[in-house]
């Protein structure tokens, strides 16, 4: 027998054996029981913005998720507010929910309602709040990664802020001779007649979107003159007779009490 051949697999026996103990001891040394959580953004903002003005309330869910072993129970996640950095009033503009991780499951979420009523200021001034919170550990988790995992900064108002649709020079577009001067609530009437217009044109709706964005983010120089036909009737239209009805006066102005009814008839009538 060559005896090089020999050493060469006597060697080759040695480094296996010494890997396999090598990754039993590491095996060994694996902590089963430890999970550990986090959150998976430091930072998240949320406006009730365009969304209609009788609409409330909205839950907010701030995301967060584990390492370690899954198990098929649902386990309970631990928090705190951080009281220094926090600039809102829990049960007055914010409430959380239970917060768990489902049975077999990697991810979960804080679940933050946020009370619209209670958000104080109107345009042109509105307030922003701040809530911050920080994971503590519990029998089932542990916060993990670093200290920007552990931490979490909530930001929410009720803003309405004029759309970014800019004239050639740079300046904002707001077409008065269209839309009467610029006011929020037009721009979340417009926006909620857009929407539904998915229910009644679904393809046309869709192109829009694309070209515009989803709650008409994008229309350039503010002037949708591509689709101008499909505004005049269902969007347009309906803004003007809701602005007109008498009906409804009350309450636009029990929100916004300096709202200009200015609206003009698309048709000239």
């Amino acid at each position: 027998m060559d005896i090089r051949k020999y050493i060469n697999s006597a060697l080759m026996l040695l480094v296996l054996s010494l890997g396999l103990a090598s990754c039993e001891e590491h095996y060994l040394k694996y902590d089963a029981s430890y999970c550990g959580v986090y959150f998976t953004k430091d930072s998240t903002s949320y406006s009730f913005s365009v969304t209609p003005v009788e609409q409330k309330t909205h839950e907010y869910r701030i995301p967060i998720a584990i390492m370690g072993v899954l198990s098929n129970e649902k386990r309970a996640v631990s928090y705190e507010i951080c009281d220094d950095l926090t600039k809102a009033e829990e049960g007055v503009q914010f409430t959380i929910g239970e917060v768990y991780i489902l049975p077999d499951s990697t991810t979960g979420y804080i679940p933050v309602t946020i009370n619209r009523d209670n958000l104080e200021g109107t345009y042109p001034d509105y307030t922003r709040y701040e809530l911050c919170l920080r994971l503590v550990a519990n029998d089932n988790f542990v916060p993990t990664l670093d200290s920007l995992h552990q931490v979490h900064m909530f930001r929410f108002d009720n803003a309405v802020n004029q759309p970014e649709w800019l004239k050639p020079d740079g300046t904002k577009a707001w077409d008065v001779s269209k839309l009467g001067v610029w006011h929020p609530l037009k721009l979340i009437k417009m926006v909620e007649y857009f929407h539904a217009l998915e229910a009644i044109r679904p393809e046309t709706y869709k192109k829009i979107a694309a070209a515009y964005g989803e709650n008409l983010e994008h229309i350039p120089y503010g002037d949708p003159e591509l689709y101008k036909g499909t505004f005049d009737k269902y969007i347009y239209k309906p803004m003007y007779d809701y602005f007109s009805d008498p009906a409804n006066k009350d309450f636009i102005l029990s929100e916004f009490p300096n709202f200009p009814f200015d609206f003009p008839d698309p048709y000239g009538k």
